[in-house]
């Protein structure tokens, strides 16, 4: 079929291929990052300099670079299943070739870490390319992390979208900054509770892909214990997790509204989901597929509440 599909414009595959709710979680991390390290440097009238602009939009672009190439690589090695569980990829439903996929994926290689190695210390380029053996890990042999059971596939999701990219953008901006690295409240409460939502993330991921999995062997918590109880199991942590918001925000030194209320609405909201998915149908697909879509609405609302906690 050559590069792409009859109808199908590259622009439009490359944009599925990127897999858009996941540049959505990148790009609200670096924004709430960035936002949260000028509040702790003395806001943004004390740090503003014309010169920072380039650095920041490069460092996007490798963060973008980076999550193309983890969830793209995924894809070409995804094909058999992810014709059953989700045909409209664009490798999937042939509307980009195989070829062209790897053209994309050795731009992100080289461009991603190239920004990184010219414009950031040695922690970042360390933790950039962490991130980048991780997700590749769980896709490509002789790792393929997603083939050997679901604890392993979770750890690598959590830390990278959790921990490492959340740290990460801190620091960098810190650094950019010329401040020096302190873990404030809200960062180290922001990196423990964005690593146990990406953990959960990534059980609840394979909720939709149940059919795929079961048929072409893939191990997950879904395919061994059934959606109903793994979707009750990840609503559960969650509530735990927002729990222990809660009162961190009681008992921290926290702006109270954002941690306490903030946490607790998005509680309530997570329950509502949950409630509405259960009354639709424990099983039914787009009941399931409806409420895997609200756990990353609530991971995104996340964001809005770590700037002003």
């Amino acid at each position: 079929r050559g590069s792409c599909a009859a109808g199908e414009t590259f622009l439009g595959a490359l944009y599925k291929f990127c897999r858009p709710h996941t540049i959505r979680g990148t790009l609200l991390a670096s924004f709430a990052g960035v936002a949260k390290a000028l509040a702790d440097s003395g806001g943004l009238r004390a740090c503003w300099r014309w010169g920072l602009l380039p650095r920041a939009f490069a460092g996007l672009v490798a963060l973008l670079c980076g999550n193309a190439f983890i969830v793209g690589i995924n894809q070409l090695y995804d094909v058999e299943v992810d014709q059953i569980n989700k045909p409209f990829l664009p490798i999937a439903a042939g509307e980009l070739s195989p070829k062209a996929a790897k053209r994309i994926l050795a731009l992100c290689a080289l461009t991603g870490p190239a920004i990184v190695y010219a414009l950031y210390p040695p922690l970042i380029v360390g933790l950039y390319a962490l991130g980048t053996f991780m997700g590749t890990a769980y896709s490509v042999p002789p790792f393929q992390l997603k083939q050997r059971g679901p604890l392993a596939a979770g750890l690598c999701i959590a830390c990278c979208r959790g921990f490492l990219l959340n740290f990460g953008v801190y620091y960098a901006v810190l650094e950019s900054l010329g401040k020096p690295f302190v873990w404030s409240p809200g960062v180290a409460f922001m990196a423990r509770f964005m690593t146990v939502f990406a953990a959960v993330i990534a059980v609840t991921k394979d909720l939709p892909d149940v059919v795929g999995d079961a048929a072409t062997g893939v191990k997950t918590f879904a395919t061994r214990l059934g959606v109903p109880k793994v979707a009750a199991g990840a609503t559960a942590a969650l509530l735990l997790n927002y729990a222990s918001a809660v009162a961190q925000g009681l008992r921290g030194p926290f702006s109270k509204i954002p941690m306490v209320g903030g946490h607790a609405v998005l509680a309530g909201l997570l329950v509502k989901n949950f409630l509405r998915y259960r009354t639709l149908g424990a099983d039914d697909p787009n009941a399931v597929k409806g409420y895997y879509k609200s756990i990353w609405d609530n991971f995104y609302l996340e964001y809005l509440l770590y700037c002003f906690i």
